[in-house]
């Protein structure tokens, strides 16, 4: 099934589009046509109103080109690392237990009540649902949250660990790829089922 796209109003020569189209044009694939407006405001107007479909346009201009023409890039990064996340827990208790014995994270108390899980040089809140801090993610749903974190200890010696506690494994270990390359890693699901990935790089 073929689906066109119509991309009206469209000034000839303008951006990548035109010469996405222009390049369509040499290769003899005849998708463009003069159309006159028949709308009475637009009745002294023609425009070149084009129809190409999906599979053609991303011959000729694939996803990555358009990215690549509308976003400046900063030339140097910006961001160093991330300094906390939130969660949106249910049963705060159940989150302590979890976070604290299961995956050895420090409990930290800060501002009026909060409740915070300190591992390294970072830190996971949490907001308790339906009493949500303000201002907070738009959809602070809990369960929908995917995490990975590398252990400070061999991999096997944490699953030997939650074998102790009785904590079930998801699965794993299993190889994977980190954001500095491959990882080994073991799932498992927080009280709330947001999937929690532990993992150690492979040297």
């Amino acid at each position: 099934m073929v689906i066109p796209i119509y991309l009206s109003f469209w000034p000839a020569g303008n951006g990548y589009l035109s010469s996405c189209i222009s390049a369509l044009n040499q290769n003899r694939r005849p998708i463009m046509k003069k159309t006159k407006m028949i709308a009475p405001i637009f009745k002294f107007l023609s425009f070149p109103t084009t129809a190409i479909t999906v599979a053609t346009l991303l011959q000729v201009c694939p996803p990555s080109a358009f990215a690549a023409t509308t976003v400046d890039v900063p030339t140097q990064a910006m961001i160093d690392h991330v300094d906390h996340i939130v969660i949106t827990a249910t049963d705060p208790k159940a989150s302590i237990h979890f976070y604290t014995k299961v995956m050895g994270m420090k409990l930290e108390r800060f501002g009026e009540g909060r409740i915070a899980f300190k591992f390294g040089e970072q830190k996971i809140n949490m907001h308790i649902r339906g009493h949500e801090i303000e201002p907070k993610a738009h959809l602070p749903v809990p369960g929908s949250l995917d995490l990975c974190f590398i252990s400070k200890i061999p991999l096997d010696k944490f699953i030997a660990h939650l074998k102790e506690v009785d904590w079930p494994i998801v699965e794993g270990p299993v190889p994977r790829t980190g954001a500095n390359g491959p990882i080994r890693s073991v799932y498992l699901r927080d009280p709330d089922l947001n999937l929690v990935e532990v993992s150690e790089y492979v040297n």
